[in-house]
Parts: C-alpha cells; sequence; structure tokens
C-alpha cells in the first residue's frame, strides 16, 4: 500500500495539485487524500482537527496559522500570484469588461451571476465588495449564485448558466473548469492578486514526504505548468 499524504488545499490550486498527483505516485510511491475548497473552509477544516500533512492556502493565511503554531514556518513556499477574472460560457460573446464603468453594464445585462463563497473564498470576498462599490449588489442580489469555491461556481456556470451569464473567481479555477472562457482580469482598480503558499502541519506524519511535494508545487522544474495554471511570480 502506497503511503497516503493529505492536503487540506485552496481551491485555486486544485487544478496544479490534480497535475502533479500521478507525479507524487510515480516518484515518491505516494497516494494523495487532497481536500478542496474555499480558503476559510480549509481553515476551518484544520482547526477541527481534519488529517493534515501540509497545506495550500494564501500567504497571508499560512502566516497566521504558522504564529498559532498550527503550520510550520520555517517550510513555506510560494506557488505564485493568481490574479481574478471574469469568465462566460464557452461559446458566448467576451464582453468589454476593462473598465469599471464597463463592468457594471455587463454585469447588470446579466441574467445570472456565478461566484464564490462571499464569507469564506477570496474570490468571492472581493467580489461581493466590487459589487458594493459599483453600487449593484442590491440591484443583483436575485441574480447572484454563489457556491462553496470558485471551481464550483465555474462548473455550475458552465451546466447550467445562458450566454448572458457572467462568472467570476481566480483565474486558476477558470482555466481549469471545461465549458468556461477567461474574458479578461478585473479591471485594475478592482484587480486583486493573491500569492497562494504551501507549509508543512505542525503535525506532519511524514515531514519529508511532505516536504517533497511542496518542492513539486514550487519548484523550478514545474514553473511552466504553474504559469499554464495562472500562477504568476
Amino acid at each position: 500500500m502506497p503511503a497516503t499524504l493529505h492536503l487540506l488545499c485552496a481551491g485555486a490550486a486544485q487544478g496544479l495539485v490534480k497535475t502533479l498527483e500521478p507525479r507524487l505516485l510515480a516518484e515518491a510511491g505516494a497516494a494523495l487524500d487532497a481536500r478542496f475548497g474555499a480558503v476559510g473552509a480549509m481553515k476551518e477544516a484544520l482547526l477541527a482537527g481534519a488529517a493534515c500533512d501540509l497545506m495550500v492556502t494564501t500567504d497571508k493565511m499560512v502566516g497566521e496559522l504558522a504564529q498559532a503554531g498550527l503550520l510550520r514556518g520555517d517550510t513555506r513556499a510560494a506557488l505564485g500570484r493568481i490574479r481574478t477574472g471574469v469568465a462566460v460560457r464557452s461559446g458566448a460573446s467576451r464582453p468589454d469588461v476593462g473598465t469599471p464603468e464597463a463592468l457594471k453594464a455587463v454585469l447588470l445585462a446579466a441574467d445570472a451571476v456565478y461566484f464564490p463563497d462571499a464569507l469564506r473564498s477570496t474570490a468571492g470576498i472581493h467580489f461581493a465588495a466590487v459589487l458594493r462599490q459599483l453600487g449593484i449588489h442590491g440591484e443583483l442580489e436575485a441574480r447572484l449564485r454563489t457556491f462553496p469555491n470558485g471551481a464550483t461556481a465555474m462548473r455550475e456556470l458552465a451546466l447550467h448558466g445562458t450566454p448572458r451569464s457572467i462568472g467570476c473567481t481566480q483565474v486558476s479555477e477558470i482555466k481549469y473548469t471545461a465549458g468556461v472562457e477567461l474574458v479578461a482580469l478585473l479591471p485594475a482598480r478592482f484587480e486583486l492578486a493573491t500569492t497562494y503558499t504551501a507549509a508543512l502541519s505542525a503535525t506532519a506524519a511524514d515531514p519529508a514526504l511532505a516536504g517533497r511535494f511542496i518542492v513539486m508545487l514550487t519548484g523550478g522544474d514545474t514553473r511552466a505548468l504553474r504559469a499554464e495554471a495562472g500562477f504568476e511570480n
């Protein structure tokens, strides 16, 4: 039986982790037991005692959890930054969202707006704030479709959205979801670039194995994979 590595992971890094999972098994003889979701949900899982050998979440949260003694700050390694973008169903027209005014017009014309949890996910919290800054949160409330994480929101957009539906989440979650396409990043005024970082759990059962996977996630030989997934240096 292969060893099992337990991972709590922000949804923004799910595509990269899934891509590297076969390599972990082939090179280290280890299976991955990964749990993905909004960063807030992953923190809650860790605090509740979920099995965890390493965690991938925002750099800010890694720092907080390391200070609390739950993660090992001396092992933290950055995967890179991910920005937040606007999505449509594949084949739908790509609207102009390059300015706050253009984004506002597109959102008001949408029949549904898909995005992640506005309380526990990085992109969802930010996008809800953007809607309020644009002064349209109340007007759109009946058309807002929120889901536990960005990957689920994009999957639902692909399955149930219409050509007039809009989505917003981390670029990596858009890129790895079949049936949706990245339109553009949020306008510069509303830009969100989040750095994601990996670190060992303070209770890692096999720190060497967990550290090996961190190297796979953050090392130079997977830089191209990270770029393809939407990570920036």
